[in-house]
């Protein structure tokens, strides 16, 4: 296995826009604070219906045929004696290691204890894996799809078990924790990506792979996946998900993992997307404030002015100005162009 330090991608045009969407509609949820009007049971309901729903989409998109229908009922009136086949199980185990983050992830680090502790969760309930919870595989697997036909394909090998599997989560993890060049967002689909290829358990490396990139999006900041999972948004797409991965390990070593990173990048936006929307279209945030309204005439008449001239014009600070110009673009009242120290704001297309 190749270190993850040899990996090529470009930060080209299209894959900015989409990091950019994230992080403004990562900033939009922060400061109009969705869901902060919420009883803390309310909240915690919301996250319950969002943990189900990943944890039905989890299991299908490692093969699995259970309908969601049962996972609700599953889940919903859980009694781990009814956990009689290996779906019930891993969905049980996925659904709770999913909470367990989703309330716990400032006190989880990132590390190959906190890794194997995670997997030991996910695979409680699997009794034909007991010997494997929270161990690394013993022998060397294969990354397969299951087809609705019920054939089988193999994408590509892993990791050789033992020390080479080894030394690659360690290497791993010791990259993802002193990596401060890449994007948060680069950072995670690349951890995700090498994670997938070393395959390090026996069982579970599919579900273990979204559960932390769930923790590490609470960990930079995007609170908003407490109500929402991605898993759905990968279920539907299963059958590109397993292309990309194999498109891109076909090229190893020294593979281009652009298409990867755009894809996992593309469903996260998708997800963050379509919790949001519903949301602005209620009218939560829409109202534009005085502040906005003093911006936007200083934009008005002066189409293409950056930040720091508005500040100055309206008499606050710059990182104040940016804030609220964030807001008024997810609320479609002005338009940005360029980016860094040349970025423009506009009220009209360009």
């Amino acid at each position: 296995m190749k270190p993850i330090y040899d990996f090529n991608f470009q930060v080209d045009e299209k894959l900015m826009n989409i990091i950019n969407d994230i992080d403004r509609l990562n900033e939009q949820w922060s400061i109009v604070g969705y869901y902060k009007d919420k009883s803390i049971k309310q909240q915690k309901e919301l996250h319950n219906s969002s943990a189900i729903r990943s944890s039905g989409s989890s299991v299908r998109i490692e093969g699995s045929k259970i309908v969601q229908e049962k996972v609700e009922i599953l889940l919903s009136h859980f009694d781990s004696a009814t956990l009689n086949d290996k779906d019930t199980q891993e969905t049980a185990g996925y659904f709770e290691t999913l909470n367990t983050i989703i309330n716990s992830y400032k006190n989880i680090q990132v590390s190959e204890n906190s890794i194997k502790t995670l997997h030991k969760s996910l695979m409680k309930y699997c009794n034909i894996d007991e010997k494997h919870r929270g161990n690394y595989k013993t022998r060397r697997t294969a990354v397969e799809v299951v087809f609705p036909s019920g054939i089988k394909q193999t994408i590509f090998r892993t990791a050789e078990a033992g020390t080479t599997t080894q030394n690659s989560i360690k290497r791993l993890v010791s990259w993802y924790n002193k990596e401060n060049d890449f994007h948060p967002l680069i950072k995670n689909a690349t951890f995700v990506y090498e994670f997938l290829n070393v395959h390090p358990f026996q069982e579970g490396n599919g579900h273990l792979s979204r559960l932390l990139s769930t923790l590490f999006f609470l960990k930079d900041g995007h609170q908003w996946m407490q109500y929402v999972g991605f898993e759905h948004e990968i279920e539907s797409r299963k059958n590109e998900y397993y292309i990309v991965l194999q498109n891109c390990q076909n090229q190893r070593p020294n593979e281009n993992i652009t298409d990867w990173i755009i894809f996992f990048l593309n469903i996260i936006r998708n997800v963050q997307s379509r919790l949001i929307r519903p949301l602005e279209q209620k009218g939560d945030g829409l109202s534009v404030t005085n502040r906005e309204q003093s911006i936007l005439s200083i934009i008005q008449n002066n189409q293409g002015i950056q930040s720091p001239e508005i500040a100055k014009q309206i008499g606050i600070s710059i990182p104040s100005v940016r804030r609220s110009l964030i807001v008024m673009q997810t609320k479609g009242l002005i338009k940005k162009y360029g980016s860094g120290s040349s970025t423009t704001y506009w009220t009209r297309q360009v």
